[in-house]
């Protein structure tokens, strides 16, 4: 968490319409946001729209010079993001839900956290796979991304039949197992 002086800092930078701290605010919190958006029916134009009507939101409101931060800024950034998504998707038929405030703030730092835990697991999977090697990185790229079927996949990576192929792709999932759990432990071990 960083410090609260920092926060006010860029709260301060916000209100002058400092580039720089603008900048450090999508480079912050950008992501969360768009993982927001992206994963309750939106899609990353959605999120980039919604990210700036946050921001406008956080911009008038501390341009007002009696806004006070009682939580994290992250924190205030996706819960007013969250609010307005949600109004948008009520408005749009998307979704049926009663249209709150989007100023009124919530305790959602679970679901931050939940989020943050998301997305570092998909970082780690990402390595694990880049650490995998050949054939199994090819091979489970084949089979879960491509959605090619074993007999495919047995010609492709010259397996006598489709058994042969299965058998492999099952040790490489073990294999990737045992890396995926190695980078989590070694991630966990140093928060």
């Amino acid at each position: 968490m960083k410090p609260e002086p920092y926060e006010q800092g860029l709260l301060k930078g916000l209100a002058e319409g400092d580039k720089r701290t603008i900048e450090i605010i999508y480079k912050d919190h950008y992501n969360m946001i768009q993982s927001l958006i992206i994963n309750n029916n939106g899609s990353a134009d959605d999120a980039k729209d919604i990210f700036q009507e946050a921001l406008i939101v956080l911009y008038e409101k501390v341009r007002s010079g009696s806004f006070e931060l009682n939580c994290q800024l992250k924190t205030y950034i996706y819960s007013v993001s969250k609010r307005l998504w949600l109004k948008k998707l009520s408005v749009n038929n998307r979704f049926v839900t009663a249209a709150e405030d989007p100023d009124s703030i919530y305790p959602v730092e679970d679901e931050i956290t939940a989020h943050e835990k998301r997305d570092a697991e998909f970082d780690m999977m990402e390595k694990a796979i880049a650490s995998l090697g050949e054939p199994c990185k090819s091979l489970l790229e084949a089979y879960y991304l491509k959605k090619q079927n074993m007999q495919v996949i047995a010609t492709s990576f010259g397996y006598t039949n489709a058994d042969n192929a299965k058998n492999q792709k099952y040790k490489c999932l073990l294999r990737l197992k045992k890396i995926f759990f190695a980078h989590y432990k070694n991630g966990m071990d140093h928060e």
